[in-house]
């Protein structure tokens, strides 16, 4: 079965920073691709953040240098720390599964997590 459990959303002040956390099942973290993806009221849902099949992070320019993505393997783990967070960062963050990397980057996600909101004020 696949499973994709994320929490760590929450409220802060501009600047602060925020852990967000997306569990998989072992069946997922095994046989799919994890990544990160964010949708603002109004906006496209964007690929925010992952790690390819080469193990290295892939990251939104808007992102860059802000958050880092990491794995646990054995925790069966998805990370996404995010520093210097901005009043454009508010979002509803997803975890999404995808069994082809290319699939991450293109956003033609399998299954979703039931996503966690993040919410920066200035």
């Amino acid at each position: 079965q696949v499973q994709l459990v994320e929490s760590g959303g929450g409220s802060v002040q501009a600047g602060g920073s925020l852990t967000l956390s997306c569990v998989a099942s072992e069946y997922t973290y095994k046989n799919y691709y994890l990544g990160w993806f964010r949708q603002a009221p109004g906006k496209e849902r964007e690929a925010v953040a992952a790690v390819d099949a080469g193990g290295l992070p892939n990251y939104a320019d808007s992102v860059k240098g802000r958050f880092t993505v990491s794995k646990d393997n054995a925790k069966n783990t998805l990370f996404l720390q995010m520093d210097s967070l901005k009043p454009e960062d508010t979002a509803m963050y997803y975890c999404g599964a995808a069994p082809a990397f290319w699939q991450i980057v293109q956003g033609e996600v399998d299954y979703w997590g039931q996503g966690t909101q993040v919410t920066v004020s200035s």
